[in-house]
């Protein structure tokens, strides 16, 4: 019995090596030719990050000095346009495109026309914009309502302090302040009371403590409403 068993399991390998070798032979090349690609493929984006992403980064890092300087000073017009020598926002959103450096031109090119009051190019800009930081892309949603708001473009103004209000809610100092935005808006502009009311009572059920919860109760009463509890 034992010597069968072994005999068994001798011919079962020499079957499974059989199996393999033949699955080799027909596979081998196929097999090959894709290990390769994938060698390539991470060869090339491991040099395109190296070589080409990160320099392109500290350039438009580089660029953005200058930039931000001028933004600062509230010269608006050579922020985003430049000075003729130095690039301003504008460019570097372009030219610099798919960097961080080149995202955060974006954001400073929509803020600067909307300090210009051209309220178009400011949506377009900032809706190109996207960060990863919660207190600048609620800050972004905020500026687009103020732009469409001036645009008049209500319904898309309300939508966007509604964003920035509820974006980052661990943010005790902005969000309140930007959720109140978005039911004033609501009540004083666009006379929408029962978004009005909801809005105010959610600032007192996730902003309790905030000055703007304090401000909703005289908003609430205001419009006839004084159980704030349902």
């Amino acid at each position: 019995m034992a010597e069968n068993k072994l005999v068994q399991e001798a011919d079962s390998s020499e079957a499974a090596i059989a199996k393999a070798k033949n699955f080799w032979d027909k596979y081998s090349k196929p097999l090959m030719i894709v290990s390769l690609l994938l060698i390539v493929a991470i060869g090339g984006w491991y040099a395109y990050q190296h070589f080409v992403v990160k320099p392109k980064e500290s350039q438009a890092v580089e660029a953005m000095f200058r930039a931000e300087e001028y933004y600062r000073m509230d010269s608006v017009n050579l922020a985003l346009k430049g000075d003729g020598t130095n690039p301003g926002f504008e460019k570097i959103a372009d030219k610099y495109s798919g960097t961080k450096a080149g995202d955060l031109a974006n954001f400073y090119a929509g803020s600067c026309y909307l300090k210009l009051n051209d309220y178009e190019k400011a949506v377009k800009y900032l809706k190109s914009f996207s960060s990863g930081s919660d207190l600048v892309q609620a800050r972004a949603y905020k500026l687009l309502g103020d732009a469409y708001a001036d645009w008049g473009k209500n319904e898309d103004a309300l939508s966007n302090y509604k964003k920035a209000g509820r974006h980052f809610a661990k943010d005790e100092a902005n969000s309140p302040e930007y959720l109140f935005t978005a039911a004033y808006f609501a009540d004083r502009v666009m006379k929408n009371k029962d978004e009005a009311v909801k809005l105010y009572k959610e600032i007192k059920e996730k902003f309790p403590r905030s000055q703007q919860a304090f401000d909703a109760d005289n908003y609430l009463a205001q419009l006839g409403v004084y159980n704030t509890e349902n």
